[in-house]
């Protein structure tokens, strides 16, 4: 039982972050019904930005929940800078474009932010220094680290405010709106553009502050780290049903329990065959088994189809 419950607590922190950046894909496809698999990469950027500034202010005597917070709000900046620049120079220009050429532009941005990481950051993976207290809270047999605390706190803090954002605010309403019909938002007074903008740049915080705590919680970061995250937040999108804000959280949570536990115990129902170093087939299993039984995900698609 005590292995069971550390495996769920472990489940829950990585679903957490699946579930951030899962959003970043179903807020995108939801308005511009398009798959950005880049965004795998603006996880990557926040995690080497956040990395560089705290190896630049290692001996400015700031605190490390400091050091931290300032590495995070840059980091945030920068991929919100990145991403934005992404959506105008690859994404609006093939806005009407076949769906085809867009989703090989994404592909293409994906290597290059690969490509462009490794020049700057050099390939070499580099640890990511430690500055959380790393005394475990135990928790009456199974334990979770200060850094796992904090990302669940901001991680959900981060949510409710996304979707009290959206379900609470003017721009929330423009978003639905652009959602639903473009064409008719833009005669009501709704800016097309700038709400897709705006929307690429929420994605970019929420992959930012992802990647930040995927790193600390790891201790390690390099060009390709991405990758694999991207991948399986984007299967929880999927299999919570892409488009749907709520659908992503409850996907990313789905996954992340899925894969702890498994992970926990698939040596044991194999007979020692498989390890814990193949426990990403339990994402793309369940992803499989979810859209063969329902192929709209968990919660369903909420995007309105457009005239």
């Amino acid at each position: 039982m005590e292995t069971l419950i550390q495996q769920l607590i472990n489940g829950l922190v990585l679903g957490s972050m699946y579930a951030l950046v899962a959003l970043g894909y179903t807020m995108v496809y939801g308005i511009v019904g398009l798959i950005n698999f880049a965004h795998g990469e603006i996880l990557m950027v926040g995690a080497l930005v956040s990395w560089t500034v705290i190896t630049m202010l290692a001996d400015a005597g700031l605190s490390p929940w400091m050091l931290m917070l300032l590495s995070m709000l840059a980091s945030i900046v920068i991929c919100m800078v990145l991403n934005l620049t992404v959506e105008k120079v690859a994404y609006r220009p093939l806005r009407k474009a076949p769906k085809l050429a867009t989703l090989i532009t994404a592909m293409g941005m994906s290597l290059l932010l690969q490509t462009l990481a490794m020049i700057i950051w050099k390939p070499s993976p580099k640890p990511y220094p430690q500055l959380l207290p790393t005394t475990p809270i135990d928790l009456g047999g199974p334990v979770i680290s200060v850094t796992q605390v904090v990302i669940l706190v901001a991680t959900w803090s981060l949510l409710a405010a996304l979707l009290w954002l959206v379900h609470g605010t003017r721009m929330g309403r423009a978003m639905r709106a652009t959602a639903e019909n473009p064409r008719n938002a833009a005669l009501m007074g709704v800016q097309p553009d700038r709400v897709i903008s705006i929307t690429f740049m929420l994605g970019a915080a929420l992959a930012a502050v992802a990647g930040v705590m995927w790193a600390a919680n790891y201790g390690t970061v390099q060009h390709t780290m991405g990758f694999l995250p991207g991948l399986k937040a984007f299967t929880a999108a999927v299999l919570g049903g892409i488009g749907n804000l709520a659908g992503a959280m409850v996907g990313g949570l789905l996954l992340g329990v899925i894969e702890s536990v498994g992970a926990g115990y698939l040596g044991d129902l194999t007979g020692g065959l498989l390890g814990s170093n193949y426990v990403d087939i339990f994402a793309f299993v369940t992803l499989i088994a979810v859209l063969t039984l329902r192929p709209s995900g968990l919660l369903g698609e909420r995007v309105a189809d457009r005239a």
